[in-house]
């Protein structure tokens, strides 16, 4: 974790992390919400940032989806209408909170012509966030940001506010052609808005042990993108299906199970990978 100080005390700069693929139903959502409630487990304070118009992040931890719930939401933040604190609410997980998404947030894809700097919105609320001293009682260690299925204005505001981002790959047929896509973008978003962006690791999903495709998928991967893919696998499981719809991460509503002990290993594995990074 990075460090700077501020009238004579230490205050965090908090990591961004983007959950990227344009690519539906690969567990990105999944992915953001066990992550940061592993996360939270050890002691770290986390902030999702639901940026999926179908507000599945928000829902899988149990936030209702009314318009009463789920407002201000990161429609306003993005807008201006709201800044991040009034956004932003707790999931019920001690160390966690959302910003809220539902389905107006689709607004933004047809009208964001209209707003300055119109692919920086979302990092300038977190800065103006960061920057302000009032703020340090509620100050993230991380800011997971669940991306939409698509490479849109949200997606690449994303990306731009980013630190890192993690591609959370299904392990099937297409997954290859999709993560070719999605490395494109980050490398024109990188020249262009964000010179600072990496990957910071592709987690595997959806993964069947039984599968040869599975493996074959895996193999390619690794091959391909090699130390960036995480030793970490998440296998297919139907509790981790089974859980958003009790509006709770896999690791509360069965921590028993293959998909919550896979994302309580792959929080550690990315919490050494970040203290590797940190002190290189």
């Amino acid at each position: 974790m990075m460090w700077h100080r501020d009238k004579g005390r230490q205050r965090k700069t908090p990591r961004i992390l983007a959950l990227a693929n344009q690519k539906g139903g690969v567990g990105k959502t999944t992915t953001a919400i066990n992550l940061g409630t592993a996360l939270a487990a050890i002691g770290q304070r986390v902030l999702i940032i639901d940026l999926d118009p179908q507000g599945n992040a928000s829902t899988g931890l149990g936030i209702p989806n009314t318009v009463e719930a789920r407002t201000p939401s990161t429609l306003e933040v993005l807008t201006g209408d709201a800044t991040v604190r009034q956004a932003r609410i707790p999931t019920g997980i001690a160390d966690m909170s959302i910003i809220p998404a539902q389905i107006d947030l689709t607004a933004m894809e047809t009208g964001a012509d209209k707003l300055s700097g119109r692919n920086f919105r979302l990092r300038d609320a977190l800065k103006a966030h960061f920057a302000d001293p009032e703020n340090d009682d509620i100050r993230p260690d991380y800011v997971l940001i669940d991306c939409p299925p698509s490479l849109n204005i949200l997606t690449v505001n994303a990306l731009a506010a980013a630190d890192a981002v993690i591609v959370p790959l299904q392990c099937e047929f297409f997954a290859m052609e999709g993560l070719g896509l999605l490395v494109d973008t980050i490398d024109q978003v990188r020249e262009q808005l964000n010179p600072a962006l990496t990957i910071q690791g592709v987690i595997l999903t959806m993964h069947d042990q039984r599968n040869t495709l599975s493996h074959q998928v895996e193999e390619n991967v690794r091959e391909f993108l090699g130390q960036k893919v995480y030793s970490t696998i998440i296998p297919r499981n139907v509790r981790l299906s089974e859980a958003p719809s009790f509006g709770k991460p896999a690791l509360l509503y069965d921590h028993k199970c293959p998909g919550s002990k896979a994302y309580i290993e792959f929080a550690s594995e990315l919490i050494k990978r970040e203290c590797g990074l940190a002190a290189a």
